[in-house]
Order: C-alpha cells, then structure tokens, then sequence
C-alpha cells in the first residue's frame, strides 16, 4: 500500500522547529496603555493606512472594544479635519 501523505511519514518535516508565532496584545489595555482621543492625531495616525484607510484589529491587535472607540475616534478626527478622508 502506498501512504497517503506522499511518502512523509508524518506531519511535520525532519529537523525543523514548528515556526512559533507571538500573541499580539492589545496596544490600549494596560496600565501605561494611551487614551483613546479624537484630538490625538499622532496617536490615530498609527491606525491609519498609507492610502487613508482604517487598519482592521487583526493586524493591528486591537481588541473589539477598543477598535470601536478608535474607529469612532479616527471618524470625528475626520470630521474635524484633523484627519484626511483619503490621501491620494
């Protein structure tokens, strides 16, 4: 009988560590974590992509709750004018 995984004789390859991938925290909880403010544009630019838009909390760990008051923030910054709409 011929195996069904090609010939490997199991899942993970010989002599390689399984590659370990760190947890991300959330950057606003936490005892020295920053407040979420609409008027701290330097802080919200971090949240920002390059092109204008709102950085989804999977790449940028930010936990549910948080992401709703930034994403709230980032939205009266642009109202404001503190921050563009788009950047072309």
């Amino acid at each position: 009988m011929e195996d069904i995984d090609g010939g490997r004789g199991g899942d993970k390859p010989a002599g390689r560590r399984p590659f370990f991938r760190r947890r991300k925290t959330c950057p606003f909880s936490g005892a020295q974590a920053p407040k979420i403010d609409y008027k701290d544009v330097k802080l919200l630019q971090r949240f920002i992509s390059e092109r204008g838009k709102m950085v989804p909390s999977r790449i940028t760990a930010v936990s549910a709750g948080k992401q709703r008051l930034l994403s709230q923030a980032i939205k009266r910054a642009r109202f404001l004018a503190l921050l563009p709409y788009l950047i072309k």
